[in-house]
């Protein structure tokens, strides 16, 4: 299967200010969640994501997301070649936008903060 880039997230702040940066200087397009802002990139090229105020550090960062089968199984993988599990697993409330998975943030052994996610089931 490999392990597609498929999403990011822009860590801030102030999540207002940060969105209009990009809603203006880039043309995407905001939709409200109800822990971010999901951020359609439009043109029909590249990939979607988020900005993301936490509340807590990290304020300022840029992850991305690569698929995998399996976080639990990626994340023991990760642990076995050097690197370290930061965050999660998480369980994602399937009632989101996006609805449902499991993530987990990581640090790879040259210490670069990147990240995990398994889809929901498909039933």
């Amino acid at each position: 299967m490999g392990a597609p880039v498929i999403r990011f997230d822009i860590g801030c702040r102030d999540r207002g200010k940060t969105v209009a940066f990009y809603e203006k200087v880039f043309g995407w397009t905001p939709k409200e969640a109800p822990f971010n802002t999901e951020m359609e990139t439009g043109g029909g090229k590249g990939i979607d994501g988020a900005v993301t105020a936490l509340g807590h550090e990290p304020h300022n960062y840029v992850m991305i997301y690569m698929e995998v089968a399996d976080v639990d199984a990626g994340c023991d993988a990760i642990r076995a070649e050097g690197g370290e599990v930061t965050v999660g697993p998480v369980e994602i409330p399937s009632e989101t936008p996006g609805g449902g998975g499991k993530f987990a943030w990581f640090k790879d052994p040259e210490g670069n903060l990147l990240a995990i996610f398994e889809p929901p089931a498909t039933s």
